[in-house]
Formats: C-alpha cells, sequence, structure tokens
C-alpha cells in the first residue's frame, strides 16, 4: 500500500478562508442582536428612555437581518458556525445590559465601540472578497453601511461623553478583536 499523497499547498485554502469569513460574521451579527437585547431589555425598563429603546429594536432589527442572511450562508455553503456562540450570546447580552445600566451614553458608547471595529473588519473583507467573490463583497458593504449608520448615531448621541470613554471603549475592542480572531478558528 502506498502512501495518501498529502494536498497540495493552497489546495482548498480559498475554501477555507471563506469558512473563516462567513463563520466570524455570522458570529459577530449574533453577538450584535444580543448587545442590542441587553441594552434594550434596560432601557425598555427605564422612565423616559422610551426613544433610546425604539433607537435600540430599529438597530437589532438591522442586525438580525444581517444575521438572517449569514445563517442562510453558512447553510448553502457547508459552513459550520464557531462553536462559541453560546458563549457570545450571553457575553453579548451582559455586555448590552451592563452599558445600558451605566446609562444612556454608556450605551451608545459600546454601540460606537463594536461598529468601529467591525467596519474595519467588513472592509478588510470587501477588499480581499471583491475579486474572488463579488457578489458577496457587495452584500457586506450593505452590512457595513448599516453598521457605519449605527456608530454615526451612537456618536450623535453622546457616546464620547460616557463615563470612563476611552477605557469603555477600549476594552470593547479589544474584546470585539478577540472574538473575531477566536470566532474565525473555532
Amino acid at each position: 500500500m502506498s502512501k495518501p499523497t498529502p494536498p497540495r499547498p493552497g489546495q482548498g485554502a480559498l475554501k477555507t478562508r471563506l469558512g473563516e469569513i462567513l463563520r466570524v460574521d455570522q458570529a459577530g451579527e449574533l453577538a450584535a442582536v444580543h448587545i442590542y437585547r441587553g441594552q434594550a431589555a434596560v432601557m425598555r425598563n427605564a422612565p423616559g428612555r422610551e426613544r433610546i429603546a425604539d433607537q435600540l429594536k430599529e438597530m437589532e432589527g438591522h442586525e438580525q437581518v444581517h444575521l438572517s442572511r449569514f445563517n442562510d450562508l453558512l447553510t448553502e455553503r457547508g459552513v459550520r458556525p464557531t462553536l462559541m456562540s453560546p458563549v457570545w450570546r450571553a457575553a453579548a447580552f451582559a455586555l448590552g445590559a451592563g452599558t445600558a445600566l451605566m446609562g444612556d451614553k454608556a450605551a451608545h458608547a459600546c454601540t460606537e465601540a463594536v461598529e468601529s471595529v467591525i467596519e474595519k473588519h467588513y472592509a478588510g473583507q470587501i477588499a480581499e472578497l471583491k475579486d474572488r467573490d463579488p457578489e458577496l463583497a457587495a452584500e457586506l458593504s450593505q452590512f457595513r453601511d448599516d453598521e457605519l449608520a449605527h456608530r454615526d448615531l451612537a456618536v450623535e448621541e453622546g457616546a464620547r461623553e460616557a463615563p470612563g470613554y476611552p477605557l469603555l471603549s477600549a476594552v470593547i475592542q479589544a474584546g470585539c478583536r478577540a472574538a473575531i480572531k477566536i470566532s474565525e478558528k473555532i
């Protein structure tokens, strides 16, 4: 019996990379939905916070559309979701609720921090995919535009006026970047 020939370097690399992209993006949208749910759970029960609760519900709706699309793409392309989904779901809800308990501006600072990381993340993927998978790149561009709108609204609503904004933003962004790296592989 002869030994099986090992795969050539790079063989299957594109499919593997596409799987990483779809897995991490689905995880990110799952987390975004749960961040907004956590924030809305606090805000809708706080007197005088109906306007922000409505904003959060609307942004959650945008993220749910993105999540549904990524769920479909995972199924269509035979990619498994990250094994970290249960952890990200709980952590995201806790992050959302925790920042909302700190006040409106902290909730907005959370949104700005998350969406700033995600915008850069999507921009890199769009550049990577524009020639290889232009349809997916176009979808990611639309999703990135939605994320930018959420970030801009958060800034308009006073995100940078949150208590401890520099530290809060830095910690949230570092957590997002770590979650991205973990979700691509696990």
